[in-house]
This record gives structure tokens, C-alpha cells and sequence, in this order.
């Protein structure tokens, strides 16, 4: 192998990236608009939630716990229903995603048993919503509950026979509980492996189309060096891409970063062998610039979003995905980078997951040196 050559292949590869103004748009811009549109359209997170109430006993009681619901930024209390049928309608036609019905007994029961309860009726068409919805909810009623079983105990100078548990909870990593927070992190993960794939599955079959695989097929210019020539500017882009994710989500975002910057480089250097090996590959088996494309970008945003933890938890998937998922070299960087940002982890934290993205870097940059061929056939 020698510099000379190399060197050369990635001048000519730079300077077809920068006549073509696609694939520089692709490397630019695509960064910004994914960070956009995932950090501002992947909201997990339950705020301002349409609420209906419909308050059957009307007392002084039942009115303090519809305004804990209306104090809450959780829940907004768009209307106030008088009847069964109203509240149906304004659950159906979608107007509340949320009523909160008070019973005619409610304070009576608070006071002689020391509880009660309210019903909840939830549009579960979002299970992630309905979910969240009722958790909060929940938590409004019982911080209520606890309040009045103080009032009585220091009205009557004792405690209520019936007494309340509650849960004393610390939440370590993702302290406020936002989604944003761990979609980010997901979000530099299929950003890199989108704009890799798709920018180094173009490279040899451009070549092809346009007409000039037998000149490089005609000079002394040796596979290895073909592939790393092609490969090092695409590898510096993918850099380059990394850090502005990387400030995007701490600087706009907020996303927090307690991990280590050396810890994030040398990660994200071994996926992006990874990304740029499968396009490398694509690029020497399709020869259309449009099929290699279209091909890429089933074999990195699809596994990448679907099987990585990205959008979905892992533990929560049947076994047999689970075990497909250990395929998918997404998952790993995903891991990592989620460990890196909110936990801190360091390489020694991540052995496993770093290991795994060893041997898939080196199993892929084996197959991408073997895959060209110095032949027109």
C-alpha cells in the first residue's frame, strides 16, 4: 500500500463530493433537519393533557381536587361537564383526552373511611399517553388523599384508622423523566448510520455510471487503497457530523453530557467503520447510484429505528427478536451513547457493547477489502 496512491484516490473522492452539491447537502443539512424534526416531533413526554371533569358532588372537597388537576402542567382542564352523555361526547369526538368523574359520596367516604375514589375514563388510543395519563393522575389523587389525612389527624388530634402508603421514589440518570432526553442520543446514532450509508453506497456505483471504473480498473491503484481513499473523506464527514450532533443536543436541546468526549470519539469512530463498510459494500454489489441508495437506507435506518432500543425497548420485544437485535450493530452504539450522555460510562463501563462494535467494525472493513474486484465483468 502505498501514500502516494491513497492519497490521491481521496482527492479525487473530496473533490466529487464538492462538485456534486447532493451529496453535500445530504451530509449537511440532513444532520440539522433529523435533529429538528426528532427533537421537536418525538415527544413522549404528557404536558397540558386535554381534561374533562365532571363533578357529581359539587362540595367544597371535590372542588379542591379539581383544582390540584387544574394546577397540575400535566392536565388542562378544557370543560366542565354536568352530565354522563357530555362527557362521553367530549371523550369521543377527542375534545378530552382525559374526565375525571367525582363521585356523589366522595368527601363522605374520605371522611369515614379515610379514603375514597374518583374515576378516571382515558382515550387509550395512545397506549404511551393513556399510560402516563393515568400514572399522573393518580399521583394528583393520592398526594390529595395524603393532604386531608393531615388535616384530620390535626383536626381530631389522632390519625385516620385508614392510613395511605406512600412511595418514596428517586429517579437516577433522567431526573426530570423527559423523553427528549433519551431520544437524542438515539437520534445521532441513525443520523450517523443514515447519512454513512447513504453518502459511501454511492461511491463505486458512481463510478460505474459514470463511465470511469475503467480507468481506476486501468491504473496500479491496489483494492485496499481504493477502499480507504474512497472511505477517508466520507470518515471525516461522519466526524464532522458527530460534533455538530453532538453540540446541537447539548447546546439547544439541553440534552446533559456526563461522559467523556475520548470515550465518545473512539465510539463513534468504530460505528462509523461499521456505516461505511455496509455502504461500501452496497456500492461495489449495486451498480445504480439509485438502487445502492434505496438499499442502503433499508439496511441502516430501518434496523437502526426499529431494532437498536431506539424507538423501541429491547426487553419488551418477543425473544426471537430480541435475539435478532444482537445482529443489528445499532444497538450497541445506541447503548453507548445513551450510557455516555446520561450515565457518564466510561470505556471499562462498556465492554461489552464496545466489544461487540469491535467485532462487527472488523468482520465489516474484511468483507469491504475483499468485495472489490479489479475487473469490468
Amino acid at each position: 500500500m502505498k501514500l502516494v496512491r491513497l492519497t490521491a484516490i481521496a482527492r479525487k473522492e473530496v473533490l466529487q463530493i464538492w462538485r456534486d452539491p447532493r451529496s453535500l447537502m445530504l451530509a449537511l443539512l440532513m444532520p440539522a433537519m433529523q435533529m429538528l424534526l426528532f427533537g421537536y416531533g418525538v415527544n413522549l413526554d404528557v404536558d397540558h393533557l386535554p381534561t374533562c371533569t365532571f363533578d357529581r358532588e359539587g362540595s367544597q372537597g371535590s372542588q379542591a381536587l379539581m383544582k390540584r388537576f387544574q394546577a397540575s402542567h400535566y392536565f388542562e382542564i378544557t370543560r366542565v361537564v354536568g352530565s354522563y352523555a357530555a362527557l362521553k361526547a367530549a371523550v369521543d369526538d377527542g375534545t378530552c383526552k382525559l374526565a375525571i368523574v367525582v363521585p356523589p359520596d366522595f368527601s363522605a367516604m374520605l371522611v369515614a373511611a379515610g379514603s375514597s375514589s374518583v374515576q378516571a375514563i382515558v382515550d387509550a388510543t395512545d397506549q404511551n399517553t393513556a399510560t402516563l395519563a393515568l400514572g399522573y393522575a393518580q399521583a394528583v389523587v393520592g398526594t390529595f388523599a395524603n393532604d386531608v389525612a393531615v388535616e384530620w389527624a390535626e383536626l381530631h388530634g389522632r390519625a385516620q384508622p385508614t392510613q395511605s402508603v406512600s412511595v418514596d421514589s428517586r429517579v437516577w440518570f433522567n431526573e426530570q423523566l423527559e423523553s427528549r432526553n433519551f431520544i437524542i442520543p438515539g437520534v445521532v446514532a441513525l443520523i450517523m448510520a443514515l447519512v454513512g450509508a447513504q453518502l459511501t453506497s454511492l461511491t463505486i456505483a458512481r463510478e460505474w455510471e459514470r463511465g470511469t471504473m475503467e480507468l481506476l480498473v486501468s491504473t496500479p491503484v491496489k483494492p485496499m487503497e481504493l477502499m480507504i481513499g474512497k472511505l477517508v473523506p466520507y470518515f471525516a464527514i461522519g466526524l464532522l457530523d458527530a460534533a455538530f450532533c453532538l453540540v446541537f443536543a447539548i447546546a439547544w436541546f439541553d440534552v446533559p453530557f456526563r461522559g467523556s468526549y475520548v470515550t465518545l470519539f473512539l465510539t463513534t469512530s468504530l460505528f462509523l467503520v461499521v456505516i461505511l463498510g455496509i455502504g461500501y459494500l452496497i456500492s461495489v454489489a449495486i451498480r445504480s447510484q439509485v438502487g445502492a441508495s434505496q438499499i442502503a437506507l433499508l439496511l441502516t435506518m430501518l434496523p437502526t429505528t426499529l431494532l437498536s432500543g431506539f424507538a423501541f425497548p429491547i426487553d419488551q420485544m418477543p425473544a426471537v427478536i430480541r435475539a435478532i437485535t444482537y445482529l443489528v450493530y445499532g444497538r450497541y452504539y445506541v447503548t453507548i451513547l445513551k450510557s455516555v450522555f446520561l450515565k457518564g460510562s466510561g470505556l471499562t463501563d462498556l465492554l461489552l457493547p464496545v466489544a461487540a462494535l469491535s467485532v462487527y467494525a472488523a468482520a465489516i472493513a474484511f468483507l469491504a477489502a475483499r468485495a472489490f474486484r479489479k475487473t469490468l465483468d
